[in-house]
């Protein structure tokens, strides 16, 4: 490869790790398992996959359709890191949409590297107009979860159930306590409350969550708290 054919092929992987990147920075903004660096690496891999697997046949007459074989091994290896990032606990799955950025993120990375870079920049747009633009406006769909009640135990003195209500907050929920009572009276000691949640949904996002909270024993779903009327 002489320098008239890296630096055309060096932007395309450039761009693909600059768009990758943008993606994943909205997954660290939030906190989430996959960041910046996944994502871009990510797109990185894929972007150069596809134009290793073109290189040979740049030249050809016609398509053979040879050169699409290394991109479709990416297609089906992503699941691995797709499928690392989705965490069961419980009955609740979150990790998704994390796990859908990254196959999303080999996708930009593919197109970047088959020169169809904008096509990968308008994906990401898209992407993030869905995630940021959009969101809001989901949280505000009426769902038979949007008013619901979770016992929990945690353990007492440790400034749990105020990082649960921040949690909470973080989410876009408010919380109201309905009651306490305490479980266990030895060290350390433990509390079971029962707390009403209202705002966004999907609600089992956030039990995962607070599931996942140091001090947390237990989060569970116990039914629905409006009343007839509502």
């Amino acid at each position: 490869m002489d320098m008239s054919e890296f630096w055309p092929e060096f932007g395309r992987v450039a761009a693909a790790a600059l768009l990758c990147a943008l993606i994943g920075l909205e997954r660290q903004f939030r906190q989430k398992n996959a960041g910046v660096h996944t994502h871009a690496l990510v797109g990185m891999g894929a972007c150069l996959f596809t134009i290793i697997g073109m290189h040979p046949w740049v030249g050809a007459a016609s398509p053979t359709g040879e050169e699409f074989r290394v991109a479709a091994q990416v297609v089906s290896g992503i699941g691995f890191l797709g499928a690392g990032v989705i965490f069961v606990n419980r009955d609740f799955v979150h990790g998704l949409t994390t796990a859908a950025g990254i196959w999303l993120s080999a996708a930009v990375g593919m197109a970047c590297g088959a020169r169809m870079i904008p096509l990968a920049a308008g994906a990401t747009l898209l992407y993030l107009f869905f995630i940021l633009a959009l969101n809001p406006l989901v949280t505000r769909i009426p769902t038979r979860d949007r008013h619901m009640v979770v016992r929990l135990v945690y353990v007492e003195g440790e400034g749990t159930l105020r990082r649960i209500i921040t949690t909470a907050s973080q989410m876009q929920f408010e919380a109201s306590v309905v009651s306490t009572h305490q479980v266990r009276t030895s060290t350390p000691s433990t509390v079971s409350a029962v707390i009403r949640f209202q705002g966004g949904v999907p609600l089992q996002d956030l039990v995962a969550e607070i599931s996942e909270i140091p001090g947390v024993e237990s989060a569970d779903v116990v039914g629905d708290s409006r009343s007839p009327e509502d």
